[in-house]
């Protein structure tokens, strides 16, 4: 299907497309340990019946975790809530740089390019932020602009990537990217409860980064993209056209991370009713975000859906009328990684580029959920 590109979409006075950011790059990393399932529940000690199926039946074959240090017994140790703040830091700013390198390599760029660095966790907090230790240990230059997103939850990345758009089309040409860092392992309680056995037996540790320009067809002049580029095989990568969002108030403490004052840590907490509660919201806030442009559900050709959770994809799924061939890049990250919160979408975007079926002109959406609770989307056009 061909849309005009005068006026994309039949948005009035809206920018031709080379003034939209596109992306040029990304770039994955996860920590060296990797456990099946099973190899968790036997270093976390977890024996309970229906605990052990929470895990065994999550559609997830490995993550990679940064689990507790062993004691002098080898047993795993208790980690107190400044053990799991420093975890946190140690290692997102460790994969979150490795993601980062690895995000300037495949676009062709370099750090003494980068102008805007924005980083998103919500597995720890750090002040000043993630955005200045990265800067510190890669020794970006000191003018990069930088920002923060912390604690939004797993939609996060698509509410940096539409902020730091923003940013990349008022600054036509310079290089922005978005660098999401879960430290998830570093947000882990384990009391024995169904609550966080859910929790426990979802996410995985992981960064993603994602490289942005606006300006010239290319976006900046010719296409300087690395092997792959943006857009896989030498394609350039799509432009960022569009985004959409919905907020659920009422289901605003269905996904939440607060304190446990009984374990004396932070805890996140999921609601069992939270994939009918997403997928009852995905068509409304698809919808909106194909309304004015002409284009049906079926013109989309490439559907990058956030890993939240087998309910939560299966809700998606047949609430969108997907196929499992649309989301197999969604269900292939949550079996190899799980749940890598606000960065699962870029995983499955790096997928789709190694695999290199995009073709110019096809129209994508991506998607993420978080708390709030929010769904977040994205179309995108190669």
């Amino acid at each position: 299907m061909t849309v005009e590109l005068t006026r994309p979409l039949g948005l009035p006075g809206a920018p031709a497309p080379a003034d939209r950011a596109m992306i040029i790059g990304v770039g994955t990393a996860v920590p060296a340990t990797s456990y099946s399932q099973p190899q968790v529940l036997e270093a976390l000690g977890i024996d309970d019946p229906k605990v052990r199926s929470v895990f065994l039946n999550s559609a997830i074959e490995r993550r990679h975790l940064v689990l507790p240090p062993l004691d002098e017994n080898g047993a795993r140790r208790s980690e107190s809530q400044g053990d799991l703040l420093d975890k946190h830091k140690e290692h997102a700013v460790e994969m979150g740089a490795r993601a980062l390198l690895a995000c300037l390599e495949r676009s062709g760029r370099t750090l003494a390019d980068l102008r805007h660095l924005c980083c998103v966790t919500t597995t720890g907090f750090l002040t000043p932020g993630l955005s200045a230790l990265i800067i510190r240990e890669l020794g970006i230059d000191r003018h990069c602009s930088r920002s923060d997103v912390v604690g939004m939850g797993c939609n996060a990345g698509l509410n940096a990537l539409n902020v730091v758009s923003g940013w990349a089309v008022a600054n036509p040409g310079d290089l922005a990217v978005v660098l999401c860092a879960e430290a998830c392992s570093s947000a882990y309680t384990v009391d024995g409860t169904m609550r966080t056995a859910v929790v426990n037996s979802l996410f995985g540790d992981g960064a993603a980064a994602v490289a942005l320009v606006a300006g010239g067809p290319d976006g900046d002049g010719p296409d300087r993209g690395g092997p792959g580029g943006g857009g896989g095989r030498g394609l350039p990568g799509p432009r960022l056209l569009r985004f959409a969002s919905c907020i659920v108030p009422e289901a605003v403490d269905a996904m939440r991370y607060d304190w446990d004052r009984e374990q004396n840590r932070f805890s996140f907490f999921l609601d069992p009713q939270i994939p009918y509660v997403v997928g009852a919201h995905a068509e409304i806030v698809v919808d909106r975000l194909l309304s004015g442009t002409g284009l049906l559900r079926s013109d989309i050709a490439h559907w990058l859906v956030h890993s939240g959770g087998k309910k939560v994809i299966d809700a998606v799924v047949v609430n969108l009328g997907l196929s499992r061939y649309d989301v197999r890049h969604t269900t292939g990250v949550l079996r190899d990684y799980g749940n890598l919160s606000s960065g699962s979408f870029l995983f499955s975007y790096e997928r789709l580029l190694d695999e290199g079926t995009a073709m110019p002109g096809d129209f994508g959406v991506l998607m993420t959920m978080g708390p709030g609770s929010t769904l977040e989307t994205a179309l995108v056009q190669w």
